[in-house]
């Protein structure tokens, strides 16, 4: 490309004007300083039309249904049924605080790396809290790394999920774990566990549903079966793993009146399977 002389500019190193600013494909102009060699780009760049736009995270959770489409029926249906489970409800399982408890502990920075392989493969495989489901892919690569390269992973997972570069949420800490982004992640330690640790760590925030899709206790099944919203697929571009189970999770919890976690999650459970008529 032929560059062009840009007499009305002065260079910001040396004050220069002796320089020329050569057309660049996205129609910025690459300036050049003849006198002390400093260059820089001036102008705004032109999307490729053919380029897919890119959303922002802040644009793509905007775009995510919010409390405010859930319909004013179903709102006062769910005010119903939250009267009648907390006149129904089962007592609370006497284990879940202690265990809670133990592991929001131990999972502080400064405890972590004390933390032993028994506790870490207690907790990813307890039912206490939450079921993380069928665990025996974790037990064999457990058992095939050996109890300290095992626990080294966990912790590693652990540490990145909850202290992570403060660069980057929470949900695109836990998508980097899920998918195993640039080696990050312990084997089959993935979305239930994680989801696992985040419930037990920041209570008031996370509610103990582990999967964003699953039959009979998924974030997104829960989310239309209870209060009719359609939540979108994971997509690994935008809607990513990690995203829509931390931004399902902030809105059901924003629906639900109870505040205790486990009574919560439990009431969502219940009234999945209540019928609506």
């Amino acid at each position: 490309m032929k560059a062009l002389s840009l007499a009305l500019i002065a260079c910001p190193e040396c004050s220069s004007e002796d320089i020329t600013g050569t057309p660049q494909p996205d129609s910025r102009l690459l300036i050049h300083c003849a006198d002390c060699g400093h260059e820089w780009l001036r102008g705004e760049a032109r999307r490729d039309p053919a380029r897919p736009h890119v959303r922002s995270v802040d644009t793509l959770q905007g775009e995510f249904p919010s409390a405010a489409d859930v319909r004013p029926d179903v709102r006062e249906r769910i005010t119903a049924l939250e009267a009648e489970y907390i006149a129904q409800k089962p007592d609370a399982d006497p284990d879940v605080e202690g265990f809670a408890g133990r592991y929001r502990e131990l999972f502080q920075k400064e405890n972590l790396s004390s933390a032993s392989p028994e506790a870490l493969l207690h907790f990813a495989t307890s039912t206490t809290l939450a079921n993380p489901g069928n665990t025996s892919g974790f037990t064999r690569a457990w058992k095939t790394a050996g109890d300290d390269k095992a626990a080294d992973g966990v912790r590693a997972s652990i540490e990145h999920l909850l202290y992570g570069p403060e660069s980057l949420r929470v949900e695109d800490r836990l998508t980097q774990l899920v998918e195993g982004k640039k080696g990050l992640g312990f084997p089959s330690f993935k979305e239930p566990m994680l989801t696992k640790v985040l419930a037990v760590v920041e209570p008031e925030r996370f509610l103990p549903l582990l999967r964003y899709s699953a039959a009979a206790d998924g974030k997104k099944e829960i989310a239309k079966d209870v209060f009719g919203l359609d939540l979108p697929p994971v997509d690994k571009s935008s809607f990513t793993a990690g995203r829509v189970a931390v931004w399902s999770n902030d809105l059901l919890r924003s629906l639900v009146g109870l505040e205790n976690p486990q009574d919560a999650a439990a009431f969502l459970r219940w009234a999945k399977v209540r019928p609506t008529g």
